[in-house]
């Protein structure tokens, strides 16, 4: 969340909104932005954190677990017309990389943009050369692509 929160004016100029669920009710939400995450983040959370004490919204998204009541801590990339792009879901230990959401928010931009003309290979960043999905493609990847390693 805090995470978050310290990136949100980058994640606004790309046109994303950011909406935390959770199964803690709105006192137990302004509590921990009050007492917690204001003391990691500048003024707090500045997006909406939705309470979802019933666990509908997590049932609907699938990370609600029935045993435990709560939700797992998921993330989902859901685009202007309200299909899920992607998802991720972490057991509660394992943080999130916020890098890579984003780099993946602007690559389903620039394929949204393309009308699917153009697609991302992996680690592919804003500037960097694009695939054009096609016959002319089909066994040839390998001279238009070449990954860097690391």
């Amino acid at each position: 969340m805090s995470a978050v929160a310290d990136r949100y004016d980058e994640l606004q100029k790309l046109g994303v909104e950011v909406i935390s669920v959770s199964v803690d009710s709105v006192y137990v939400h302004k509590m921990w932005n009050d007492y917690e995450l204001s003391k990691m983040v500048e003024g707090g959370v500045p997006f909406h954190m939705a309470s979802d004490t019933a666990g509908n919204v997590g049932r609907v998204y699938g990370v609600y677990d029935e045993d435990l009541g709560v939700e797992l801590r998921g993330r989902f990339i859901i685009d202007p017309d309200g299909v899920i792009q992607a998802m991720e879901v972490l057991t509660p230990p394992v943080g999130r990389r916020l890098d890579e959401t984003i780099r993946q928010i602007q690559a389903f931009q620039h394929v949204r943009a393309t009308k699917g003309a153009e697609a991302t290979p992996a680690s592919w960043q804003p500037g960097q050369p694009t695939l054009k999905p096609g016959p002319a493609l089909v066994g040839k990847v390998w001279e238009v692509w070449k990954p860097q390693k690391k």
